[in-house]
């Protein structure tokens, strides 16, 4: 019996998925996984029997990266499971701002006991007279799958749309909607657009991407849409590009006691990924991850080790390898395998500084033999799958 624990509340739709062997436990200590949304996990002590943690979503902040790469813990997200869901609310986002709608709706709120609220609303309503999308510009920053479908949505509601990505090479260009023009740099992008949208990751790279200079190169009274990470923009500097009129209004999925009483900011309640179809896509498909890597030990989407697919194992043996790249160790197992048995699959990937190798061997290795293997400088975890 293999013991899933939950941090969050998780959709049944994802639970449902799992193989009836498998069941939801309490007790994190008899755990082999985590399925988390959003629990801070930096704190936590894990059992020496987990295996792995899947992220039913795409931001992995509220979980130790590399704590759990050392002690040879798979983490896995779920890119593209909630990005429908991000566009959509970006979408909401943009046409409440660029219309005034919400400042209209806290009007009648104010005024809802009017006996003459019609009258009223004609006098009124051109204090909240707003602009159409249609014509403008939109960059976006980071071209993942949310930033692939929001370019598709604008393009098709009539706006230009830029777009740059700082890996644009790893990235499938034949995906690209047609009509996207993608741009050089950041700054290409702060200078043609009326809108920017930001759908990066955030990490020590992409921290205050937007901070001074980035508002400088922008033009006056851009839209800044920010449905991807608070940390992404430098609240200080935000604050002075709405002061000097560069920012007309930041619509932000994740606002703080600074940026929540901001003039000429748009706060919503962390809602991007709120939708049921997403929470359930997310749900399923960490599920999914969690299971192929146990029962597998295949790995998809995993933020701290690198991706390999095997296949299922064969009717013989199955043993999975993580490790430091520091030191020859693909090559030290596979010698110390070749030893004592055929093999009839090897597949070796490395991700900076760790790497992963599955052996598919003709007889399944003895316990001896796995106890030499771990002993080997720079194995971080090894697995007897099968």
């Amino acid at each position: 019996m293999r013991r899933i624990h939950c941090l969050n509340n998780i959709s049944k739709v994802g639970l449902d998925a799992l193989p009836g062997h498998y069941e939801v436990t309490d007790d994190l200590k008899i755990a082999d996984a985590i399925l988390v949304r959003s629990a801070k996990m930096h704190d936590m002590e894990l059992p020496d029997s987990m295996l792995a943690v899947a992220r039913a979503g795409a931001g992995v902040n509220n979980i130790p990266l590399d704590t759990l790469k050392e002690r040879g813990i798979v983490v896995f997200n779920t890119p593209g499971a909630n990005a429908n869901a991000v566009k959509e609310l970006t979408l909401a986002g943009l046409l409440m701002s660029v219309r005034n709608v919400y400042e209209g709706m806290r009007w009648i709120d104010a005024n809802r006991m009017d006996q003459d609220l019609e009258k009223s609303i004609e006098k009124a309503k051109k204090a909240y007279a707003g602009s159409e999308i249609s014509g403008k510009t939109i960059g976006i920053l980071g071209l993942g799958q949310i930033g692939l479908k929001l370019a598709d949505a604008c393009l098709s509601l009539g706006m230009d749309v830029v777009g740059y990505d700082a890996f644009l090479s790893r990235l499938d260009s034949t995906l690209f909607p047609k009509g996207l023009r993608v741009v050089d740099t950041p700054e290409e992008l702060f200078q043609a657009s009326h809108v920017i949208s930001l759908n990066l990751p955030l990490n020590e790279h992409t921290k205050h991407t937007i901070d001074h200079q980035a508002f400088g190169l922008m033009n006056d009274h851009t839209i800044l849409l920010n449905f991807a990470r608070g940390g992404l923009v430098d609240d200080e500097a935000l604050a002075k590009a709405i002061e000097a009129k560069r920012i007309a209004r930041y619509v932000t999925d994740f606002p703080n006691p600074k940026t929540a009483n901001m003039e000429g900011v748009l706060a919503i309640p962390h809602l991007g990924a709120s939708s049921k179809e997403a929470e359930d896509n997310c749900a399923r498909m960490a599920a999914h991850q969690v299971v192929d890597y146990i029962e597998n030990g295949n790995i998809r989407h995993s933020v701290n080790f690198p991706d390999l697919d095997g296949g299922k194992p064969g009717d013989h043996g199955r043993l999975s390898v993580l490790y430091r790249t520091s030191a020859n160790v693909f090559e030290s197992v596979h010698e110390e395998i070749r030893k004592n048995t055929e093999t009839t699959q090897v597949i070796n990937k490395e991700k900076g500084d760790v790497g992963y190798c599955l052996f598919d061997t003709k007889e399944s290795l003895g316990h001896m033999l796995i106890q030499t293997i771990a002993s080997f400088e720079g194995v971080i975890r090894i697995r007897r799958i099968k």
